[in-house]
């Protein structure tokens, strides 16, 4: 039963990150290039910097993963809030397509009784099962920050990734769609 209940869990890591990679790539694609570089204000990043930061983040999370520590030695973090004004769109979504094959081959790889062995984060320990859940809420918040800004810039204009507004009546008479068929 625990063998099975640790395979579900990654099934559904693996769907949320998933989930998350294509719900920023539909936000994404609905801008032009220079509005990925757009900030809200002096406090705020650009799509630009959220995607350089994840796919560092990505990077050194997942590379190794069960063996060295998630924060590299290489890792030059206050780097990724940094572009430069050669930066393009094909580099960031170079960027984004690497740090996310990471992360899925890292979770492919890993086998149930790997979910409760303990990893660490910048010299702290973690089980599997919470160095990813840490990974899931921090790359939720980044798409939804994507999304968010996304949104804003193309304003009215803006094609929704969910349910459209004054449409949720019509979508409770749907049957959902399973990503994957339970087992």
């Amino acid at each position: 039963m625990a063998a099975d209940l640790a395979s579900h869990y990654l099934d559904e890591a693996h769907r949320q990150m998933r989930g998350y990679k294509r719900l920023a790539e539909g936000a994404m694609a609905q801008l032009k290039d220079h509005e990925l570089f757009l900030t809200l204000d002096s406090e705020s990043n650009s799509i630009a910097v959220l995607v350089k930061h994840m796919a560092g983040n990505m990077r050194s999370r997942f590379t190794d993963f069960l063996t060295t520590d998630g924060e590299k030695p290489d890792r030059h973090r206050d780097q990724e809030f940094e572009l430069s004004s050669a930066t393009t769109r094909a580099d960031l979504t170079k960027w984004w397509e690497e740090g996310w094959a990471r992360v899925f081959a890292a979770i492919e790889a890993l086998k149930s009784e790997d979910v409760m062995r303990t990893v660490t984060v910048r010299g702290q320990p973690h089980t599997v099962l919470q160095a990813i859940n840490r990974q899931i809420a921090h790359y939720a918040q980044h798409t939804g920050q994507i999304v968010f800004i996304a949104k804003h810039i193309r304003s009215g204009k803006w094609k929704t990734l969910s349910i459209p507004r004054s449409k949720s009546e019509q979508f409770k008479t749907v049957s959902p769609k399973p990503d994957k068929p339970a087992s």
